[in-house]
């Protein structure tokens, strides 16, 4: 089904009640979905969609270089949006089973049994949900001189369970000094803003001072 024409109220709408929950049109970094989508949009959504125009302002950082290196791959635009996996996810858990049909008369109460079982088995072994966040990280060098390739290197080389590098760009900050901006995300019971603080400074001959630029619960 995808998402309505972007252009109209409803689209708008629909895009906006999409993102209430997500920080990103697919997944956990910026990909081509969200390239797909944002291009077709005509403009900022308004003040009052403010989970469409938190994304639309997140993804307007990039410049259209930078959205066309997103990875993934590139598909229309009614490839996104609701009534995907998860819609059809509902249905196998809530429709799949007829608790009260049977083959025949004898059998409807073995067989309605056997359904229910199957039934609260599969409800069983759905995994618990685990609580994410979706972080923009500002990593600011020391000068004009920093290597800041090295620099991204180290930051990346930080390895936890939990923590999931995404995509960076480095950000001029005036006076010929970029600030390496750096996206990730982060298991909530597992990784803290501090831990990762604490990690980056630490490479401290080329890291001055982290700042978070987003912060957004998955």
């Amino acid at each position: 089904m995808g998402f309505p024409d972007l252009k109209s109220e409803a689209g708008l709408t629909s895009l906006n009640n999409y993102l209430a929950d997500r920080s990103y049109i697919e997944g956990y970094v910026p990909s081509q979905a969200d390239s797909v989508v944002f291009a077709a949009l005509s403009g900022a959504p308004s003040d009052k969609l403010n989970h469409a125009l938190r994304w639309f302002s997140h993804i307007s950082s990039y410049d259209a270089n930078e959205r066309k290196a997103f990875p993934g791959d590139k598909k229309s635009l009614s490839s996104y949006g609701p009534a995907g996996n998860e819609t059809e996810d509902n249905k196998d858990d809530d429709e799949e089973f007829d608790l009260f049909a049977s083959d025949s008369e004898d059998e409807e109460e073995k067989l309605k049994q056997q359904r229910v079982e199957s039934y609260q088995a599969k409800k069983a072994k759905k995994a618990a949900v685990i609580a994410k966040s979706s972080l923009l990280l500002d990593v600011k060098p020391w000068d004009d001189e920093t290597d800041m390739q090295e620099m991204e290197k180290q930051v990346r080389a930080i390895e936890a369970d939990g923590l999931v590098w995404g995509a960076s760009k480095l950000k001029p900050v005036g006076y010929g000094i970029n600030k390496l901006q750096i996206a990730a995300v982060i298991e909530d019971d597992k990784i803290s803003t501090d831990f990762l603080e604490e990690q980056i400074t630490a490479i401290e001959d080329l890291v001055q001072s982290m700042d978070i630029a987003a912060f957004n619960k998955i």
